[in-house]
Protein backbone atom coordinates (compact mmCIF):
# COMPACT_ATOMS: atom_id res chain seq x y z
CA UNK A 1 0.00 0.00 0.00
CA UNK A 2 2.47 2.05 0.98
CA UNK A 3 4.49 1.87 -2.54
CA UNK A 4 1.55 2.01 -4.09
CA UNK A 5 0.75 5.69 -2.82
CA UNK A 6 4.40 6.78 -3.27
CA UNK A 7 3.63 5.40 -6.86
CA UNK A 8 0.95 7.88 -7.36
CA UNK A 9 2.75 11.01 -6.06
CA UNK A 10 5.24 10.45 -8.25
CA UNK A 11 2.58 9.86 -11.45
CA UNK A 12 0.45 12.96 -10.86
CA UNK A 13 0.29 15.85 -12.82
CA UNK A 14 3.53 18.50 -12.36
CA UNK A 15 2.58 22.06 -11.84
CA UNK A 16 3.83 23.63 -15.02
CA UNK A 17 6.88 26.23 -14.14
CA UNK A 18 7.13 29.53 -16.60
CA UNK A 19 10.29 29.96 -18.76
CA UNK A 20 12.50 32.57 -20.27
CA UNK A 21 10.80 33.10 -23.76
CA UNK A 22 13.46 35.77 -24.65
CA UNK A 23 16.12 33.31 -23.78
CA UNK A 24 14.80 30.28 -25.58
CA UNK A 25 14.71 32.49 -28.54
CA UNK A 26 18.25 33.89 -28.34
CA UNK A 27 19.23 30.25 -27.84
CA UNK A 28 17.10 28.75 -30.84
CA UNK A 29 18.11 31.89 -33.23
CA UNK A 30 21.21 31.34 -32.61
CA UNK A 31 22.03 27.61 -33.08
CA UNK A 32 19.81 27.84 -35.99
CA UNK A 33 21.75 30.73 -37.33
CA UNK A 34 25.15 28.65 -37.01
CA UNK A 35 23.29 25.92 -38.82
CA UNK A 36 22.54 27.87 -41.68
CA UNK A 37 25.98 29.46 -41.55
CA UNK A 38 27.60 26.16 -42.12
CA UNK A 39 25.22 25.79 -45.17
CA UNK A 40 25.89 28.91 -46.41
CA UNK A 41 29.69 28.04 -46.30
CA UNK A 42 29.37 24.69 -47.65
CA UNK A 43 27.73 26.36 -50.75
CA UNK A 44 29.96 28.81 -51.06
CA UNK A 45 32.77 26.05 -50.99
CA UNK A 46 30.55 24.05 -54.03
CA UNK A 47 29.67 27.17 -56.20
CA UNK A 48 31.97 28.62 -58.75
CA UNK A 49 31.94 33.01 -58.24
CA UNK A 50 34.07 35.70 -57.92
CA UNK A 51 33.29 36.92 -54.46
CA UNK A 52 35.98 34.39 -52.43
CA UNK A 53 35.08 33.75 -48.64
CA UNK A 54 33.13 36.72 -48.17
CA UNK A 55 30.40 34.89 -50.33
CA UNK A 56 29.45 33.13 -47.37
CA UNK A 57 27.69 36.64 -46.04
CA UNK A 58 27.11 38.31 -49.20
CA UNK A 59 25.70 35.81 -51.89
CA UNK A 60 24.42 33.00 -49.21
CA UNK A 61 24.37 34.73 -46.47
CA UNK A 62 20.39 35.01 -46.83
CA UNK A 63 20.25 31.49 -45.58
CA UNK A 64 21.81 32.25 -41.96
CA UNK A 65 19.37 34.75 -41.74
CA UNK A 66 16.49 32.62 -42.35
CA UNK A 67 17.36 29.96 -40.09
CA UNK A 68 18.00 32.19 -37.31
CA UNK A 69 14.94 33.93 -37.69
CA UNK A 70 12.90 30.35 -37.72
CA UNK A 71 14.73 29.58 -35.06
CA UNK A 72 14.62 32.57 -32.96
CA UNK A 73 10.43 32.53 -33.60
CA UNK A 74 10.06 28.56 -32.96
CA UNK A 75 11.57 28.97 -29.47
CA UNK A 76 10.09 32.58 -28.26
CA UNK A 77 6.46 31.29 -29.87
CA UNK A 78 6.61 27.81 -28.54
CA UNK A 79 7.91 29.28 -25.13
CA UNK A 80 5.65 32.15 -25.06
CA UNK A 81 2.76 29.88 -25.56
CA UNK A 82 3.54 27.55 -23.00
CA UNK A 83 3.56 30.57 -20.74
CA UNK A 84 0.58 31.47 -21.48
CA UNK A 85 -1.59 28.06 -21.52
CA UNK A 86 0.66 26.89 -18.75
CA UNK A 87 1.06 23.86 -20.15
CA UNK A 88 3.93 22.19 -22.61
CA UNK A 89 2.31 19.93 -24.80
CA UNK A 90 2.91 19.28 -28.78
CA UNK A 91 0.35 22.12 -29.53
CA UNK A 92 3.31 24.73 -28.62
CA UNK A 93 5.28 22.59 -31.01
CA UNK A 94 2.88 23.21 -33.46
CA UNK A 95 2.38 26.70 -32.99
CA UNK A 96 6.13 27.80 -32.69
CA UNK A 97 6.75 25.72 -36.54
CA UNK A 98 3.66 27.19 -37.91
CA UNK A 99 4.86 30.67 -37.93
CA UNK A 100 8.57 29.81 -38.29
CA UNK A 101 7.52 27.89 -41.68
CA UNK A 102 5.87 30.69 -43.12
CA UNK A 103 9.45 31.92 -43.35
CA UNK A 104 10.24 29.82 -46.19
CA UNK A 105 7.16 30.87 -47.78
CA UNK A 106 7.81 34.52 -47.79
CA UNK A 107 10.48 33.95 -49.77
CA UNK A 108 8.17 32.64 -52.48
CA UNK A 109 6.19 36.08 -52.50
CA UNK A 110 2.93 34.11 -52.98
CA UNK A 111 0.49 33.51 -49.91
CA UNK A 112 -0.30 30.08 -51.02
CA UNK A 113 3.63 28.90 -50.21
CA UNK A 114 3.06 31.07 -46.74
CA UNK A 115 0.53 28.85 -45.30
CA UNK A 116 1.71 25.52 -47.50
CA UNK A 117 4.92 25.82 -45.88
CA UNK A 118 3.81 27.09 -42.14
CA UNK A 119 0.94 24.56 -42.35
CA UNK A 120 3.64 21.57 -42.86
CA UNK A 121 5.79 22.66 -40.78
CA UNK A 122 3.74 23.19 -38.04
CA UNK A 123 2.54 19.91 -38.67
CA UNK A 124 5.82 18.00 -38.90
CA UNK A 125 7.06 19.78 -35.59
CA UNK A 126 4.00 18.89 -33.90
CA UNK A 127 3.25 15.07 -34.78
CA UNK A 128 7.10 15.03 -34.01
CA UNK A 129 6.96 16.00 -30.22
CA UNK A 130 3.35 14.23 -30.10
CA UNK A 131 5.25 10.86 -30.92
CA UNK A 132 7.80 11.11 -28.33
CA UNK A 133 10.37 14.36 -30.02
CA UNK A 134 12.80 11.31 -30.68
CA UNK A 135 14.14 9.33 -33.64
CA UNK A 136 14.96 6.72 -31.58
CA UNK A 137 11.13 6.22 -30.53
CA UNK A 138 9.22 7.32 -27.86
CA UNK A 139 11.00 8.22 -24.58
CA UNK A 140 10.75 5.93 -21.76
CA UNK A 141 8.68 7.81 -19.13
CA UNK A 142 10.63 8.33 -16.17
CA UNK A 143 8.20 8.17 -13.52
CA UNK A 144 7.17 4.90 -14.06
CA UNK A 145 8.81 2.89 -11.07
CA UNK A 146 11.83 0.76 -13.04
CA UNK A 147 11.13 -2.51 -10.90
CA UNK A 148 7.59 -2.77 -11.83
CA UNK A 149 7.89 -2.17 -15.28
CA UNK A 150 10.71 -5.40 -15.08
CA UNK A 151 8.67 -7.71 -13.01
CA UNK A 152 5.93 -7.13 -15.24
CA UNK A 153 7.96 -8.28 -18.40
CA UNK A 154 9.29 -11.46 -16.55
CA UNK A 155 5.56 -12.58 -15.81
CA UNK A 156 4.43 -11.29 -19.30
CA UNK A 157 7.04 -13.28 -21.02
CA UNK A 158 7.48 -16.09 -18.76
CA UNK A 159 6.79 -19.56 -20.21
CA UNK A 160 4.89 -22.41 -17.77
CA UNK A 161 7.72 -25.14 -17.03
CA UNK A 162 5.81 -27.74 -18.43
CA UNK A 163 5.60 -26.20 -21.63
CA UNK A 164 9.15 -25.63 -22.35
CA UNK A 165 10.08 -29.26 -21.28
CA UNK A 166 7.71 -30.51 -23.21
CA UNK A 167 9.45 -28.99 -26.44
CA UNK A 168 12.81 -29.12 -25.48
CA UNK A 169 12.68 -31.89 -23.09
CA UNK A 170 14.74 -32.12 -19.51
CA UNK A 171 17.96 -31.12 -20.50
CA UNK A 172 20.48 -29.70 -18.08
CA UNK A 173 19.30 -26.94 -15.93
CA UNK A 174 15.75 -27.21 -17.31
CA UNK A 175 14.30 -29.89 -14.78
CA UNK A 176 10.55 -31.07 -14.26
CA UNK A 177 10.07 -31.82 -10.17
CA UNK A 178 10.42 -35.63 -9.72
CA UNK A 179 13.68 -35.83 -12.37
CA UNK A 180 15.96 -37.50 -9.73
CA UNK A 181 13.12 -40.09 -8.70
CA UNK A 182 12.94 -40.73 -12.68
CA UNK A 183 16.46 -41.04 -13.47
CA UNK A 184 17.13 -43.28 -10.63
CA UNK A 185 14.30 -45.88 -12.14
CA UNK A 186 15.60 -45.45 -15.37
CA UNK A 187 18.88 -46.54 -13.96
CA UNK A 188 17.80 -49.08 -12.08
CA UNK A 189 15.73 -50.20 -15.55
CA UNK A 190 18.45 -50.32 -17.84
CA UNK A 191 21.55 -51.44 -15.88
CA UNK A 192 20.07 -52.76 -12.94
CA UNK A 193 21.62 -50.58 -9.92
CA UNK A 194 19.85 -50.30 -6.58
CA UNK A 195 20.04 -47.30 -4.80
CA UNK A 196 20.20 -47.01 -1.06
CA UNK A 197 18.10 -44.98 1.29
CA UNK A 198 21.36 -42.54 1.95
CA UNK A 199 21.73 -42.27 -1.96
CA UNK A 200 18.08 -41.87 -2.66
CA UNK A 201 18.12 -38.77 -0.11
CA UNK A 202 21.23 -37.51 -1.76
Amino acid sequence: MEHTTFTNKITSVKPYHQEDALRAAIRGGTVMGFGGLCIAAVQNTLSRHNHGWTGVFTKFGGKATLFGGMGLTYEFLRVASANLREKEDSWNHALGGFVAGSFVGLRAGTMSAVVGYATLTGAVLGVFDYCGGSFAGVMEDITKDEVERKEYIRANRRRPIDETIEELGEIRGIRAPGYEERRRARLSEKYGWKFTDSQAEE
